[in-house]
């Protein structure tokens, strides 16, 4: 049976080349590239999940058109020297056996390419200092340096590379090339005014600061003849003031179309008058974000030029949305990064008309957090994505030995432990001693605003149901217990029983009834019927972190008098909400300004009262009251060793693991990624 998704996979040709379907991925880079910039086997394999999973081009990010003048990135790809084309070959001749296409995004940093990386200025459109540059001289103690204004020679020579990196690509045996016109690379200094403060043919107008660009595409085609396919990434919007916005690029685009075949359109700049977290929030939006995110942008840009194909980019969580977009005519091609990392299954279940069965992204930046390290990429919902070299096919190896396994917990580490336990033919029980699955997952899911993690929760909670219809016992309610384990005599044991949140039981009033937990307090917000939980009007969430302002935010939105007491001072408990909530604490803490949500810092909690409480200011040591009728605890949560040790030996020592936060206190990434290792070894 065919696809119901005909949009998606009804295949096209450009240029004689064949693309199967409408599905790329976005560029993206896994740091598994030699340090001098090669391509290496180990990134062959990291590849090869999405081009087996069923999309239509792979591009890896951020391929340098020359190492020793641009060079911005730890383990990027040096396309400089013919070097390169043997190496390029592996990832390409790969793909081919998937009926994909492999391509890399070929960039010049420009302003971009710190001093430290080449020794020295960087190139640009214009000589200028940039926010960046100054960024980066404070941190290395040193004076910024401006840009160097290229000469028409150096235009010439700069346009030369581009031709020739596109050049070896097609040797290697790539078809397709994305230029990198986006987000305040060296191509973009050229045709955004932001950056482009020339006087000559390259500057002024839109026309002449399109120049660059056009000469650059024309090289390529000059190199590679007319069967190789140009894509051009731009921003359809900069966002910064004084920067190219939409109308413009619109305008940007009539110039530029007759000399490329795809557009892909992103948005934001690397540098900004806002600092980094503004371009940021357009690259790789936060989970606070809308779904398609940046597709306007495409649509209006589609819209203006009917004739040009259309790529759009940016929290596209599935197909269905991708469906629409290409049915509506809106764009005609969709990439997507984050997402196929954590499923590069995603388009073959979409073929065959399993939508239900994608693994879906938290878009938490588990996989972008490791590029600043760098280490290379993996994802916290899709523990393959780390294994890719040692699983190289994507399939759980069976066990040699079938074993009966318990788990204790199910949340999304004992959730992975049992699937793959499953897989490799175990004989397997899980302990939930709840009456759900999903672990701290349930709170996490309960903000409205989280629909990522709802839908992650929703997915966790049907593979288990697969697991069981595949012979896993899962025994809710009920607390695995030394007695318990020990009668069954169990082979080997998982232990994942998460952590538990931490209440200063010597607090006078932390147990009055107004006092709860805060992600227990939104799981039933919206059950009025349930009489043992009265959530009022007035509420102060104790704890500065992630989970309390979460909280905060979600109980703010549906029209509460919030405010939250924290006891550290500001400039510590901002560091710590960025450790805990990564890369969305700078939007919380925006929002919180916009919607004057009060938090008060340097506040210790000394006692709950009926109707307020009393907290000790960390600095002069006085005693403040703050009236409120409910009380929400975000203080942290505290790992479960003493559980732990009490189970730790009910099976064989050495088959038992310890997984996720009940180990370490963690994230989702760890919980899923610990027990997925450890099971593929029982």
């Amino acid at each position: 049976m065919k696809s119901r998704y005909t949009h998606v996979f009804r295949p096209i040709r450009i240029r004689g080349v064949d693309f199967k379907n409408r599905i790329s991925l976005a560029p993206t880079t896994p740091v598994l590239s030699t340090y001098d910039g090669y391509v290496t086997r180990e990134l062959v394999d990291w590849f090869r999940m999405f081009a087996r999973g069923g999309v239509c081009t792979l591009y890896l990010g951020n391929c340098s058109i020359d190492l020793t003048e641009s060079h911005d990135q730890e383990f990027q790809l040096d396309l400089g020297t013919d070097r390169c084309i043997y190496p390029l070959s592996l990832y390409a001749d790969m793909c081919k056996q998937f009926g994909c296409h492999a391509s890399l995004e070929i960039n010049h940093g420009g302003e971009g390419v710190p001093y430290e990386m080449t020794g020295h200025a960087p190139y640009s459109s214009s000589s200028f200092i940039s926010e960046d540059e100054a960024l980066r001289a404070a941190r290395n103690n040193r004076k910024p340096i401006p840009t160097i204004e290229m000469s028409r020679e150096k235009i010439k020579e700069t346009v030369e590379k581009f031709g020739m990196a596109a050049a070896r690509m097609k040797r290697a045996g790539m078809d397709i090339v994305m230029v990198h016109g986006a987000h305040g690379n060296l191509i973009s200094q050229f045709t955004s005014p932001y950056f482009n403060r020339r006087t000559d043919e390259y500057g002024g107008s839109t026309k002449n600061r399109a120049r660059f660009a056009i000469e650059v595409c024309d090289s390529i085609r000059r190199h590679c003849g007319e069967n190789l396919v140009i894509e051009y990434r731009c921003s359809g919007d900069e966002i910064a003031p004084g920067s190219m916005h939409i109308d413009e690029t619109i305008e940007l685009v009539g110039y530029l179309k007759e000399h490329i075949d795809i557009l892909h359109v992103s948005a934001g700049l690397h540098s900004d008058p806002f600092g980094p977290n503004l371009y940021y929030l357009n690259w790789c939006q936060n989970y606070l974000m809308d779904h398609c995110f940046n597709a306007h942008y495409a649509r209006d840009i589609k819209k203006a030029h009917p004739d040009l194909l259309v790529s759009t980019v940016g929290s596209i969580m599935n197909l269905d949305y991708a469906e629409e977009m290409i049915k509506n005519g809106w764009v005609d091609f969709v990439s997507m990064c984050r997402p196929l990392m954590a499923d590069p299954e995603m388009p073959n279940k979409y073929a065959e008309n399993r939508p239900e069965d994608r693994r879906p992204c938290l878009r938490c930046d588990t996989c972008a957090k490791h590029l600043m390290t760098p280490k290379p990429i993996y994802c916290a919902v899709n523990p393959m994505c780390a294994m890719t070299s040692e699983l190289r096919d994507g399939v759980v190896p069976k066990a040699a030995v079938k074993k009966k396994v318990a788990v204790i917990g199910g949340g999304p580490g004992g959730i992975t432990a049992m699937q793959t336990l499953v897989e490799r033919g175990h004989d397997v029980t899980l302990y939930e001693k709840s009456g759900r699955l999903g672990g701290n997952v349930v709170g996490a899911a309960a903000p409205p605003f989280k629909k990522d993690m709802q839908d992650y929760l929703r997915w966790l909670r049907r593979s288990a149901v697969k697991c069981a219809d595949r012979g896993a016992r899962i025994l809710l309610n009920t607390q695995a217990t030394k007695d318990i384990l020990e009668l069954e005599n169990y082979d080997a044991l998982v232990i994942a029983v998460g952590a538990e949140p931490i209440i200063p039981h010597n607090i006078p009033g932390i147990h009055k009834p107004h006092v709860y937990w805060a992600p227990e307090a939104e799981e039933v917000i919206s059950a009025t019927d349930c009489a043992e939980y009265k959530i009022g009007e007035k509420i102060i969430v104790i704890g500065g972190g992630g989970v309390g302002f979460e909280a905060a935010l979600d109980f703010a939105q549906r029209g509460k008098d919030v405010t939250v007491v924290e006891m550290q001072d500001e400039f510590r408990a901002r560091m710590n909400l960025r450790m805990s909530a990564g890369n969305v604490a700078t939007e919380l803490l925006n929002i919180f300004e916009e919607k004057k949500i009060p938090v008060k810092y340097g506040l210790a909690l000394t006692e709950v009262k009926d109707d307020r409480i009393v907290c000790k200011d960390m600095e002069s040591g006085e005693m403040k009251e703050l009236p409120c009728d409910t009380v929400l605890l975000a203080m942290g949560m505290r790992e479960r060793w003493d559980l732990v040790d009490e189970l730790r030996h009910c099976a064989p020592e050495s088959n038992i693991a310890i997984v996720g936060d009940c180990r370490n206190l963690g994230t989702i990434a760890e919980a899923v990624n610990q027990a997925f290792q450890a099971c593929i070894h029982i």
